[in-house]
């Protein structure tokens, strides 16, 4: 959008010291971003909406630009640390958590904290964008480094919450007080289908309080199975633009940390009121298929329903079953497993990337110290479960697609969509595929083929993990939208989330807006264009969630390493640069880095097109993938930063 040919509105993205990056809208993909010094920088910080004048350009240089005017603040409350009066600084000052935020507000009402205090601040005033702002505390979170201060300098970082407004608790409390009169009205509903004497179970992680999900089983009179996909039915308590609806659209998600929970909906509704707890009757929305000895689905129904679980398995216990063949409902397990493994083989056949990543889990104590790293087993019931969570969300998006074709209305619903890559994403990722020694053939195109095929032969592999991390940052992120382009990653035409509203809001958007397709009602152009702004909420929300639980877990890598110092660990290398070796260390994934100058005997030089550094005299060569031995020399919680030294 623009005011005349050098004036643009746009977000500006604020790097290192403060430097501003600008990108023109609607520009060529190749086209630079404009910079914009720290002094023409105006009052914006990273994030920030604003005008941007592009400045005359002069000789060589790169294109400048400097901002007009913040249009809209992207932040309106700082976390971070209480620091000393230095040089300059005749006050206390405050240093960001958010390495992006370049101004240091000065703090007038911190005299009666210690420095190093964890707070939260607002910008008070700012008279000019050449001085410092002066910062306002709004809450004192604790002392730097105690477990609770990081966790809810972390939470209250990514604009969350741990605690509801009492309005919202009030609300919720309501509901749950008026539990039988809501279900009883439920069940009595016509619509609503009696499922309570087909049996029913929930398969989740041990540690699991919120049901989101139950699978049924029932073997039919032709020989083919009835499966059901039980989605907890939110919609049916939590209706829309009342008080804990708001709530709910404004967090968009739950935040899973190392240590907690933040719940998208109270958890007298989450863990309890919701949930599909077992050996109770409960409000479902589900999708319950006819499938053949094949996998192939041929009937389907979608509804509400009234469910009773029998039976809450753990991932574990459900996979002691199978392994053994005894125990509870051993045979109709097989069953949904054997039916499970053909769907996934279809889903691979069809394009489907397969991206399992490892996860590290810690161990905490009584004070939520790390005392030990553990990397998550995935069992074949989680894939089995995620199976059919995959098959009902592909196929109510697709039954969508052909009750408003046969109505000859559009087909106005919630996606959840995947772009195919970009191609110069590609392009680079390929040269850093055969750098490392593996073929990648891009000649005619991506394709899921060939992504797959490269992960077949990491598998195993030291670099296995490196390159798919690559691989999916070559991707496009998946979003949320009603404009339906597919989900590349599935090789899915049609795909949504339905299969969580407890803890996704666009899930609780589905069961509203499928509810109002099996009615036969309209929604239309105005309802579609308020559902486009909350699926854009819901997208950067999402990322603001997975920002906040990578942050936490990079946490406590550093925490678990503190009183580690000096001993030695196996390691492979993630990254190299100019002045160092990034490194991952095996058990608890800590990354860290070994500098080139710490490394004796040699002067090493980074190789770039090679994805090495080598050395000057000896030839040695240390490249990207490659197993090393590593000694942990310094373990910083605050800058939250591990150095190693390379052990020969």
């Amino acid at each position: 959008m623009t005011e005349n040919k050098n004036i643009f509105k746009g977000p500006v993205m604020v790097r290192g010291k403060g430097t501003g990056f600008f990108a023109i809208p609607d520009a060529p993909d190749d086209a630079e971003d404009i910079v914009i010094d720290t002094a023409n920088l105006n009052f914006a910080l990273d994030g920030d909406v604003v005008k941007v004048e592009v400045l005359p350009k002069i000789g060589g240089k790169r294109q400048e630009g400097k901002v007009l005017e913040v249009l809209e603040v992207t932040h309106t409350e700082f976390v971070g640390t209480v620091k000393p009066a230095g040089a300059g600084k005749p006050q206390r000052y405050f240093q960001p958590d958010n390495h992006r935020i370049h101004v240091r507000p000065v703090l007038p009402d911190a005299t009666e904290l210690d420095d190093g205090m964890k707070v939260v601040i607002e910008i008070d005033s700012w008279k000019s964008p050449h001085v410092d702002p002066i910062g306002k505390i709004t809450e004192v979170l604790g002392k730097a480094g105690d477990h609770e201060t990081e966790m809810q300098a972390i939470i209250r970082s990514g604009g969350f919450s741990e605690n509801f407004p009492e309005e919202i608790s009030k609300a919720a409390q309501e509901l749950y007080d008026n539990k039988d009169k809501i279900f009883s009205e439920a069940i009595a509903d016509p619509k609503r289908r009696d499922m309570r004497g087909t049996l029913t179970m929930t398969i989740d992680p041990a540690d699991a309080k919120d049901f989101d999900d139950a699978l049924s089983f029932k073997t039919l009179e032709n020989g083919n199975y009835e499966i059901g996909i039980h989605i907890a039915d939110v919609s049916h308590y939590v209706k829309e633009g009342q008080p804990i609806d708001t709530e709910a659209h404004e967090r968009g998600t739950s935040i899973y940390l190392v240590d907690r929970v933040i719940p998208m909906l109270p958890e007298v509704l989450s863990n309890d009121l919701c949930s599909l707890r077992p050996n109770e009757d409960r409000l479902a929305f589900s999708a319950v298929f006819e499938v053949n000895s094949d996998a192939g689905v041929v009937g389907q129904w979608y509804g509400q329903t009234v469910i009773h679980s029998d039976r809450r398995f753990s991932y574990e216990e459900a996979q002691e079953a199978l392994d053994t063949k005894t125990g509870d409902y051993v045979e109709e397990l097989s069953t949904m497993m054997d039916l499970g493994r053909l769907l996934r083989k279809r889903r691979y056949k069809n394009g489907a990337i397969a991206f399992e990543q490892p996860e590290v889990k810690f161990v905490l104590d009584e004070n939520g110290k790390p005392i030990d790293a553990v990397t998550k087993i995935r069992t074949e019931t989680m894939m089995m479960i995620e199976d059919y969570m995959l098959l009902a969300n592909m196929k109510v998006s697709e039954h969508i697609n052909t009750l408003c074709e046969d109505s000859g209305k559009e087909p106005n619903f919630i996606y959840r969509i995947h772009d195919v890559p970009d191609p110069e994403r590609i392009e680079e990722l390929a040269i850093f595929i055969h750098a490392l020694g593996y073929e990648f053939n891009i000649k005619d195109g991506v394709n899921a083929k060939d992504i797959n095929k490269l992960l077949k032969d990491i598998e195993g592999k030291p670099e296995e993990n490196l390159l798919k991390v690559a691989t999916i940052r070559s991707m496009a992120k998946a979003v949320y939208s009603t404009k339906n382009i597919g989900h590349f990653g599935l090789a899915f035409k049609h795909y949504t989330h339905f299969t969580s509203p407890i803890r996704r809001y666009p899930d609780l958007m589905a069961h509203r807006m499928l509810r109002k397709h099996l009615d036969g009602s309209t929604i239309g152009p105005k309802e579609i264009v308020k559902h486009e702004r909350t699926a854009v909420h819901a997208s950067e929300r999402e990322m603001y969630a997975v920002r906040a639980e990578r942050e936490s877990v990079k946490y406590k890598q550093v925490e678990y390493m503190l009183d580690k110092i000096g001993e030695e660990f196996d390691g492979i290398i993630t990254g190299v640069t100019d002045w160092g070796i990034y490194v991952e260390e095996k058990n608890s994934k800590a990354e860290g880095m070994i500098r080139l100058g710490s490394i004796k005997g040699d002067y090493f030089t980074h190789e770039a097109s090679k994805y090495r550094v080598k050395g000057d005299k000896t030839g040695t060569t240390y490249a990207l993938g490659q197993e090393i031995r590593i000694k942990l020399v310094r373990a910083d919680l605050a800058e939250k930063q591990i150095d190693y030294e390379l052990i020969k």
